[in-house]
Formats: structure tokens, sequence, C-alpha cells
């Protein structure tokens, strides 16, 4: 039987991993799977490295003492949105022997399909993160056009 962990993730602390462990259980349970632990990282944006993201890191050194063979997620984007990031932990934990399996892609790591499809949709979550970013910069500069105030500058008017 497959000894697997889950990894969930949530940018903000208003939202919930309760749906992506719901999800992520009945497909271990569907598969025959043990679930031998759970890493959840609430409030933690997904361009965070594992260092500024304890769940993952915990996960990671789990990994190095072999007490599973695959990590289910629920969706690439939130195990990450730095390719980067995504490529280093999936060599990381393919040097390991331990698998990803990604519920929304379809998408599972043991095979070499699944590590081509894991690259490409790695690149599209970098990709999205950073249009959300240019957008989030326009706004901003529109704003400071305007003459509005922002950050730590409004508080220091005199």
């Amino acid at each position: 039987m497959k000894k697997v962990a889950i990894y969930a993730r949530v940018s903000t602390d208003k939202q919930t991993c309760d749906n992506q462990l719901i999800e992520l259980r009945a497909v271990a349970e569907r598969c025959g799977y043990t679930i031998v632990t759970e890493f959840v990282d609430t409030g933690i944006s997904g361009a965070k490295g594992r260092a500024e993201r304890p769940a993952l890191n915990e996960m990671m050194k789990a990994a190095t003492q072999r007490r599973f063979d695959m990590v289910l997620v629920w969706s690439i984007d939130r195990l990450g949105r730095s390719v980067q990031h995504l490529v280093e932990l999936l060599n990381d934990l393919q040097s390991m022997k331990v698998d990803l399996m990604f519920l929304q892609q379809g998408m599972d790591t043991s095979t070499s399909s699944g590590r081509m499809v894991f690259g490409i949709f790695s690149a599209l979550a970098e990709f999205e993160r950073n249009l959300i970013r240019e957008r989030v910069i326009a706004g901003q500069n529109r704003a400071k056009v305007k003459g509005v105030m922002m950050g730590i500058k409004q508080f220091l008017k005199f």
C-alpha cells in the first residue's frame, strides 16, 4: 500500500484549506493510499520559498526520512508560484524517490509525461503570478499620479 502525505496551502488567513483537504483525503481513500501525515500552510504566498513556509519545510524534512512515497496536492499553484521553487522541490523529492500528484491537473510525476506536464504548468503558474504583480504595480502607479498617498507616507503627513 502506498504511503502518502497531503500538502495544502492558502494565501491568506481569511481562506481555509478545508476544501482541498476533503478532496485529497477522498482521492487517497479511492486509490487505497494510506495517509501518514498532512502539511498545511495558511496565510502564506506560494511565491515564498521553503524557508518561509513551515509546513512545506516540515514536509521536505519528512520526505528525507522516507515517511511517505507520494505527496498529494490540490493544484500545482498550491505547491508554488515560482518555476525555480517548483523545479527544485520536484528534483529534491525525486532524489528521495517521492512522487507528486496534483489533483486539479491530473498530473502524477511518477511518469515521464507527468514530469513534462509539471514543467509546463510550473511555467504557467509563475507567468500568472507575474501578470498579477504587473497589474498591481500599474494600479499603484495610477493612484500615485492621482495623488493618492500609499504606505507609511500617508501616516507621516504633517
